[in-house]
């Protein structure tokens, strides 16, 4: 006999994945991966490299869709047939064979959950990395600690991912932390999941800085842009670009930058500024600035477009009161809540340990548009 549990989970899943077969069209898809192998074999295919990269980059885009969501039915089928089989056995529902085929069905639905999570990257960028800035904000001392644990905190959370992370820019805090961090983070899809953080982050806790160990709060801004592709045409006059090169950051002693190396890149008609310290070749910092820099001017360009900058730091873009999307409570009581979606957890260190999916999935599920808040409605 095989547990009520299981065989409830098996038809939850069942029910959901057919779903989601259907919303994302896996038989569609299939027929425009033929179509797209199709051009791929055909004479002179090569003949236009740029477009040849386009058919290439969208047929494995619908690729992993279908991947995904087929290798899960097969692995879903071989579940079934295993109940189907225990059940004609009569096996014990306490069995070991019984056990293992709940822990089964509960790691198919974990799976579920994350291909539906998936499913709501449906923007343009949502597949390409990301690049994510904090920056301290009201707070003093305290707001660029709290910039240093932020970044910490995404750093676990790329590694939990199993993404790629590297710093582009970096600026200690006067006293400790961190005034300014820039993280680039490679991985499919890292953008569209990152793009949950971006807004002002709030914390309350009594200060290792405060002698009377009184209670403050900080703020701190995320900022997260796409790093675009190369076709994507960001226009840039030169008599728009400010250049300033500058010595890297170091450890100090040997690890002190002799030259200057370290480039940023202002545009001076939005204000935007990039700037990378990592490589030792200012040539190769100055195209990871201007990369960057595009991305901002892209972000900007979109925001525009949607009327939705003001919705995250306030129409005077403060990072202070007011304006935060999450809290993070570490006394009187500890609790880490989104404002955005009510979603909240006791378990503050996991949160600073980088266990931060709960939010960015509720974020995803709640249909959010970039930048909306709890207080806006916005037609997608």
């Amino acid at each position: 006999m095989i547990k009520p549990e299981t065989k409830a989970l098996h038809e939850e899943i069942e029910k959901r994945a057919g779903y989601l077969w259907r919303y994302l069209d896996v038989d569609g898809k299939r027929k425009e991966i033929a179509a797209f192998e199709e051009k791929m074999v055909a004479e002179g295919f090569w003949n236009d490299q740029k477009a040849a990269q386009e058919i290439i980059s969208e047929s494995n885009k619908l690729k992993r869709v279908v991947n995904g969501l087929t290798e899960f039915k097969a692995k879903f089928e071989d579940s079934k047939a295993m109940e189907e089989l225990l059940e004609e056995e009569g096996v014990d529902e306490n069995s070991e064979e019984a056990v293992v085929l709940q822990q089964s069905a509960e790691l198919l639905k974990v799976a579920l959950d994350e291909l539906e999570i998936q499913s709501y990257l449906k923007g343009p960028h949502d597949h390409c990395n990301a690049i994510l800035s904090v920056n301290a904000g009201a707070g003093g001392t305290e707001s660029c600690d709290w910039a240093d644990m932020l970044f910490r905190m995404y750093t676990r959370w790329a590694e939990r991912r199993e993404f790629k992370t590297e710093i582009i820019d970096i600026l200690p805090g006067e006293e400790a932390g961190l005034s300014k961090v820039t993280l680039r983070i490679e991985g499919t899809n890292a953008y569209g999941y990152a793009n949950a953080e971006r807004g002002v982050h709030r914390l309350v806790r009594i200060s290792p800085f405060d002698s009377n160990a009184r209670r403050h709060t900080s703020f701190c801004a995320v900022d997260v842009v796409a790093e675009i592709e190369d076709d994507v045409e960001i226009g840039i006059e030169d008599k728009d670009l400010r250049e300033d090169t500058y010595r890297a950051s170091g450890k100090g002693g040997q690890h002190v930058n002799k030259t200057d190396s370290a480039v940023r890149l202002t545009h001076i008609t939005t204000g935007i500024v990039a700037a990378c310290q990592t490589e030792r070749s200012q040539h190769k910092n100055r195209a990871t600035a201007m990369k960057m820099l595009k991305a901002r001017i892209y972000e900007k360009r979109e925001d525009e477009k949607r009327s939705e900058l003001e919705k995250v730091y306030g129409e005077k873009g403060e990072i202070g009161w007011g304006n935060q999307i999450r809290s993070y409570v570490f006394q009187p009581y500890q609790m880490v809540k989104d404002l955005r979606t009510g979603v909240d957890t006791g378990n503050v260190q996991g949160v600073m340990d980088g266990d931060i999916d709960k939010f960015i999935n509720a974020w995803l599920r709640a249909g959010s548009p970039r930048h909306r808040n709890k207080d806006i409605q916005i037609e997608d």
